[in-house]
C-alpha cells in the first residue's frame, strides 16, 4: 500500500479526478476541462490536440467530436487514446491511457441538445479536419444549415461522444525543488482491480 493522503487519498481514482476538476473549476481562469488528447495514425505517427472533457463517469472520461475528424478516425482504427489535463492554477495534472468506445445514444443526444444553437448548427456545417477554401465558405454553409434545420436541429449522425476507459491513470502534483508527488494507478483489464504505485518525480 502506498502512503497516499491529502490530495491523493481514496480508493476510487475517478472520485479523485472529479474532486481535482471541481477545484480547478473554481480556480482555473480558462477552460478547466481542456485536455490534450493523443492518438496515432495508421503509420504510428502521434497526433495531439486540445478537446474539452465533458463528463467523468463512474468508470470513464467522456468527450464529444465529429466522427469524420482525424482524431475520430484514429481512435476508431486503434480503439485507444491518451490524454493529459494540466491545471496551472493548481499545479496539478492527470494523465490517462486507455481503451475507447463511442457514445451514440441518449446521453450524446442530451449533451448535444444542451449546447448553444449556434454550436449545434456549427456541428452540422463543419466537415471537421477536411480542407476549407475560406472562412466565408464555412459561414455560407452555416447559413444553409440554419435555413434547412431551423432552431432545434437533431444531433448529426456523424457527431457524438467517445468514452475513454482507463487502464492507467497518473495523478501529479507539483512539489518544492521539483520533488513532485506522482501516483500511478494501473490495471491490465477494465474488470481488474487497480494497483497504485508512487513514482519518482
Amino acid at each position: 500500500m502506498t502512503d497516499r493522503s491529502g490530495l491523493f487519498a481514496g480508493d476510487d481514482p475517478f472520485a479523485v479526478a472529479r474532486a481535482w476538476l471541481a477545484e480547478a473549476e473554481a480556480s482555473e481562469p480558462n477552460d478547466p476541462t481542456a485536455m490534450a488528447l493523443s492518438t496515432v495514425d495508421a503509420s504510428g505517427l502521434p497526433n495531439c490536440r486540445m478537446v474539452l472533457l465533458k463528463e467523468i463517469e463512474a468508470g470513464a472520461f467522456v468527450f464529444y467530436t465529429n466522427y469524420g475528424s482525424a482524431k475520430a478516425q484514429e481512435i476508431d482504427a486503434t480503439g485507444k487514446a491518451a490524454f493529459v489535463i494540466h491545471w496551472k492554477s493548481l499545479r496539478r495534472q492527470i494523465r490517462v491511457r486507455g481503451i475507447v468506445s463511442r457514445e451514440e445514444g441518449p446521453q450524446a443526444d442530451a449533451y448535444y441538445r444542451s449546447r448553444s444553437l449556434k454550436s449545434r448548427l456549427g456541428a452540422w456545417a463543419s466537415d471537421q479536419s477536411q480542407p476549407l477554401s475560406s472562412r466565408g465558405a464555412l459561414m455560407a454553409e452555416v447559413a444553409k444549415v440554419t435555413a434547412r434545420l431551423g432552431a432545434d436541429p437533431d444531433r448529426p449522425p456523424f457527431w457524438g461522444g467517445y468514452r475513454i476507459t482507463p487502464l492507467e491513470i497518473e495523478f501529479w502534483a507539483d512539489g518544492a525543488f521539483r520533488l513532485h508527488d506522482r501516483f500511478r494507478w494501473t490495471r491490465e483489464a477494465v474488470d481488474n482491480a487497480w494497483e497504485v504505485t508512487r513514482l519518482n518525480p
